[in-house]
């Protein structure tokens, strides 16, 4: 962090000052409107926090979010904190719409995982198709804005697709994975009484299949105000019978339900306020029942719009895969990325199986651009000697992006020794209460050795040591 100001540590990745980025584009937009002469990343973040009513105006306007009504006012500094401030007063718009964009034959979701062979390929065209349809049903049900829809699923396409359409209709997604107990998945839905719930017949890992449907049972059995529960045959070879779970049906007779013979379902996208409840994500319960926290359409939605376009420079030529789970917030930031025009991965099952190599095979195969992972990931990789980059091309990766835990500064020396160098190594840091980060990458300026990059923009912070002084040591202790 700060590097600048007498730090020794070593340089492991330096930028490429030719290469005009996102970042670039909106620092030159906000000097020519405000008149000012911002030239560095720590003056643009000085910048941006100190006048974050205008910054986050030209994020709004630079990332192009589609909206139906414009603001009338992006916030009334004069309120407090604890009057909880309203942004983007005025404006209307929807979710699903924004990161259903692009209509076109590009990919927008490659899906793979343990137990299959094959790379499922949907395209942004087929993805607004199937959106509409689950949409469809899921009107015909009773489904209406601000309802609740769950998913206790992996990360496939279909909980991708139900998210979706259960934003277009002004609905609140959330969700947990099918790893989750009984007891971790009632203590969360219980909360917020859901109307449907996406679940499947087994998952796989670590090379065994694992049914859920007895899990799933439990379950709706504790969530009496489930009207529907929809059962995906995730895997073929596992059972279906669901004759004991109440109000259940397959996914195939849901879809069907949307829609009369001959007739192809309009996707509508429901226009809200900006404030309005989008996800509902969840403390960890290390400290009594897990607690909600509702995260909104427009912020949700914006925050990642900066972090995608600006602090990671994405477009449409990238894809991104995130290894996580539908139960960790990265798995919504990763399905943000539609929103660019760019393809994501969904993987679903062991990082390690059938052997520890198998997320570098996809990077080849696929063209990945931008690798998300954990900490602990790429220290289980060193130690098992593991040296992609003498195994695989990685001709497309640019970027890896790690999260979890703080990255050792011997995974620097891994990385840019036994991977690739040339690409950028960013350590983030974030949380499940703003469901985005708050430090972490940016092109513009070098990678240190076990260091995060810098804030983010937009984003202020401090640490204080014991005496209320602000300490800068304290605030690289707390988050490198």
């Amino acid at each position: 962090m700060d590097a600048g100001d007498g730090n020794e540590a070593k340089i492991m990745w330096t930028p490429n000052r030719g290469r005009s980025t996102k970042m670039d584009c909106l620092r030159r937009r906000i000097n020519k409107k405000f008149d000012k002469n911002i030239e560095t990343y720590r003056d643009f973040h000085r910048w941006s926090c100190d006048h974050y009513s205008e910054f986050w105006e030209e994020v709004w306007h630079l990332t192009e979010v589609v909206h139906s009504e414009p603001y009338t006012c992006v916030i009334d500094k004069t309120k407090s904190i604890t009057d909880i401030p309203e942004w983007f007063t005025g404006s209307r718009l929807n979710f699903a719409e924004n990161l259903l964009r692009y209509d076109d034959d590009r990919v927008a979701i490659y899906s793979c995982g343990e137990g299959r062979e094959n790379v499922e390929e949907i395209t942004f065209k087929e993805l607004r198709q199937k959106v509409s349809l689950y949409a469809s049903a899921m009107k015909r049900l009773g489904v209406q804005v601000g309802d609740r829809v769950v998913g206790y699923i992996p990360n496939c396409p279909e909980a991708v697709i139900a998210m979706l359409a259960a934003a277009s209709i002004g609905a609140i997604w959330s969700s947990t994975s099918p790893d989750f107990g009984v007891v971790g998945v009632l203590d969360r839905f219980s909360q917020i009484q859901p109307k449907l719930i996406f679940s499947v017949n087994a998952v796989h890992y670590n090379g065994r299949v694992h049914d859920h449907l007895e899990k799933l049972e439990k379950v709706v059995n504790g969530l009496p105000e489930l009207e529907k529960v929809i059962v995906i045959p995730f895997v073929s070879s596992a059972s279906m019978n669901t004759t004991n779970i109440r109000n259940s049906t397959t996914l195939a007779d849901f879809i069907n339900s949307g829609f009369d013979e001959g007739q192809i379902p309009v996707l509508h996208f429901e226009q809200v306020p900006f404030n309005h409840p989008m996800f509902i994500m969840y403390s960890s319960g290390t400290t009594g029942a897990p607690k909600c926290m509702v995260h909104s359409v427009g912020g949700t939605l914006l925050k990642h719009l900066e972090e995608h376009i600006i602090q990671s420079d994405m477009d449409r030529d990238d894809i991104m895969l995130y290894y996580t789970t539908v139960g960790w917030m990265m798995w919504n930031w990763l399905v943000s990325v539609l929103a660019v025009g760019a393809s994501i991965v969904l993987y679903d099952g062991s990082p390690l199986i059938p052997h520890a190599n198998i997320m570098w095979d996809l990077v080849d195969r696929i063209g990945i651009t931008v690798l998300g992972t954990s900490a602990k990931w790429l220290a289980v990789m060193e130690n098992r000697g593991l040296c992609p980059g003498k195994t695989h091309q990685l001709k497309t990766l640019k970027m890896i992006l790690s999260t979890g835990s703080p990255l050792m500064p011997q995974s620097y020396d891994y990385v840019y020794r036994d991977i690739k160098q040339d690409l950028l190594l960013g350590s983030i840091t974030g949380g499940t209460d703003i469901i985005a980060c708050f430090m972490g990458q940016t092109w513009s300026e070098p990678v240190y050795r076990g260091e995060i990059q810098q804030k983010l923009l937009g984003c202020d912070m401090y640490a204080y040591d014991e005496t209320g002084k602000q300490s800068m040591t304290l605030m690289v202790n707390l988050f490198v």
